[in-house]
């Protein structure tokens, strides 16, 4: 379902990012980004305000610009959170499928120009949709080797660790999907869904087997 846009004319966060220190002094990538961004508000008749994200890169979604945007529309501050490139936004199709399914549950919309993604059309929701099914197609083939793996541990008579032994892959996912917002109790419930087994091989997670992961994942840092 298309989400509503709830302000006249309606309000967008432009999220413009440079990863190197030449782009930062330069400016180079900002105002090419700038531009397509205001370009296209200016089409819709959007108010477009830019968030800048200066020298970091897109290994995932915690970035502190991009995090108080990302509250912002939560809030219902904004409507639309627009992105030139994909790239400038994240380089993962899983944290985008991630961020997607976020921008579904509260309510507001995602446009990122080179892909046609546009979340407040039905075309450009068709196109999410695919992007969030090769995310949970991505998703659930860690799942799957991380069950292989460990159920070739087990035949092996290699004993299973604890939280802080599970494969990093899976630990990485955890705290990924914590960090676009999911719950303790809903990352534990796609786990035993998925069949992931638990770090003693059990079939079932809790939300309190999920806090103990990120938990140790946060030591780990």
């Amino acid at each position: 379902m298309v989400p509503p846009l709830t302000h006249l004319p309606p309000n967008a966060i432009g999220y413009c990012r440079v990863s190197t220190g030449d782009q930062v002094n330069s400016g180079a990538g900002l105002d090419a980004q700038r531009a397509a961004l205001q370009a296209e508000a200016d089409r819709r008749g959007w108010n477009l305000e830019f968030v800048i994200e200066d020298g970091l890169s897109a290994k995932d979604l915690n970035r502190p610009a991009l995090v108080a945007a990302l509250g912002r529309m939560d809030r219902g501050e904004a409507d639309v959170l627009m992105v030139s490139k994909l790239d400038r936004l994240s380089r993962s199709v899983k944290d985008f499928g991630g961020l997607l399914e976020r921008a579904s549950r509260r309510n507001w919309s995602v446009l990122c120009l080179d892909l046609g993604v546009d979340t407040t059309t039905p075309v450009g929701e068709f196109t999410a949709n695919v992007v969030v099914s090769a995310s949970q197609y991505e998703r659930r083939l860690i799942g799957q080797r991380t069950k292989d793996a460990l159920a070739a541990k087990k035949a092996a008579g290699v004993k299973l660790g604890r939280p802080r032994l599970l494969p990093a892959d899976l630990v990485k996912r955890i705290v990924e999907a914590k960090e676009v917002g999911g719950s303790l109790a809903g990352i534990a419930r796609d786990l035993t869904s998925e069949g992931v087994p638990t770090a003693q091989g059990g079939k079932r997670w809790y939300a309190s087997t999920v806090a103990a992961v990120l938990r140790s994942a946060e030591r780990a840092k």
